[in-house]
């Protein structure tokens, strides 16, 4: 299992685990892990069940790992050896994929890499997607408006409250204003 350590601001560099079957000369095989720690089966002629067992391993490596926001592109820290056809800038969001050729069936990777990497590379499966950070956003305050006091007697009439009052002398501002005329500009007859 693997833990997070880095405070969420700076870039760490993306991880990568390689789960590899290697055949000897006695028809025979073993499965190594980039991970030390990780134990592994015996020496064993039974490769189907070798290679269920990479399988399996790989994805547990993927299951347990969370794909970090904030990490470099993998593929891009090996000098994109692994699309050296296609030249490209490392930039968007972090994915972890699985690649594996099935053809080939020996070699498991799964990798921490960058939007712009993953499609480029072969046999790529995209197992999960790093989620953006989110930013502490201020929660917008509705301003709630102060009770009005009452209109002091003599500038309206008792019937009417204050926000009738203010609505009539509003429309009349607005009766009061001369209307605007088109501006004629000059050399266009109409």
């Amino acid at each position: 299992m693997t833990t997070c350590n880095e405070t969420p601001t700076e870039r760490v560099p993306g991880r990568a685990w390689t789960v590899r079957i290697t055949g000897h000369s006695d028809r025979s095989a073993t499965v190594s892990c980039s991970t030390p720690a990780c134990r592994m089966p015996a020496r064993s002629k039974d490769l189907a069940a070798l290679r269920a067992f990479a399988a399996r391993h790989a994805a547990a490596h993927a299951k347990a790992a969370t794909v970090r926001p904030h990490a470099w592109c993998h593929c891009g820290s090996q000098g994109c050896a692994a699309h050296p056809e296609t030249a490209a800038h490392c930039a968007g969001a972090v994915l972890l994929v699985l690649r594996h050729d099935p053809t080939v069936g020996r070699v498991w990777n799964v990798e921490e890499v960058c939007e712009t990497c993953a499609p480029l590379l072969p046999n790529v499966t995209v197992l999960a997607r790093a989620t953006r950070p989110r930013r502490p956003t201020a929660q917008p305050t509705t301003a709630v408006p102060a009770a009005r006091p009452a209109v002091p007697g003599g500038f309206s009439s008792p019937a009417t409250g204050p926000a009738e009052a203010e609505s009539r002398t509003a429309t009349a501002r607005r009766s009061r204003r001369a209307p605007q005329r088109a501006r004629r500009r000059p050399g266009r007859n109409r």
